[in-house]
């Protein structure tokens, strides 16, 4: 089988969904390699089920703030989602968009899937911009989100510190 035909086939077995409550275990795994073994986030303690509930909760079925996860034979591989950007009122309309992917799928093209499945869900709603943080370096988002129209509005220079340096974080946007 040639690789195109290989890939293709491999894909094809991952659906994109809603979030479940069921899946909140999984997507705290998925991001608590994150927190404990990389810099792309900046929380520094591994979080439990349960002080993951808060952040779930906010998520809907319809509406600006969804959730959306990457699953293959029943195994969450990925999710993306979008949250609240600030809390004042008139940033209602902008949503800051999350995406993390389980380890052994990096490079899968499951993040391609998942955003391309998320901005498909959330298709008129009354979203004015998409806004992304995300670490620097780091070669892969930034192509992610360069392939979703995302562009660069600045970077804010070593605003956070993690593994005893610190670290740049790279702004962009999208329209809605």
């Amino acid at each position: 089988m040639n690789l195109w035909l290989e890939r293709r086939t491999a894909m094809s077995e991952i659906s994109i969904r809603m979030a479940e409550h069921g899946d909140l275990a999984r997507i705290t795994e998925i991001y608590n390699y994150y927190v404990l073994d990389t810099p792309v986030t900046f929380d520094v303690e591994a979080y439990t089920t349960e002080r993951r509930e808060p952040w779930f909760r906010q998520f809907g079925a319809t509406g600006r703030h969804r959730l959306l996860v990457a699953e293959e034979k029943g195994v969450v591989l990925g999710y993306a989602g979008t949250t609240r950007f600030r809390p004042k009122a008139a940033y209602e309309t902008t949503v800051e968009t999350t995406i993390y992917c389980a380890l052994e799928a990096v490079g899968k093209g499951i993040g391609r899937r998942l955003y391309g499945a998320l901005f498909e869900a959330l298709k008129g709603e009354d979203i004015h911009r998409f806004v992304a943080g995300y670490t620097l370096p780091n070669a892969a988002s930034e192509a992610l989100h360069r392939h979703y129209g995302f562009e660069i509005i600045g970077v804010f220079s070593e605003n956070g510190r993690k593994f005893g340096r610190y670290w740049d974080v790279c702004w962009t946007e999208r329209r809605g």
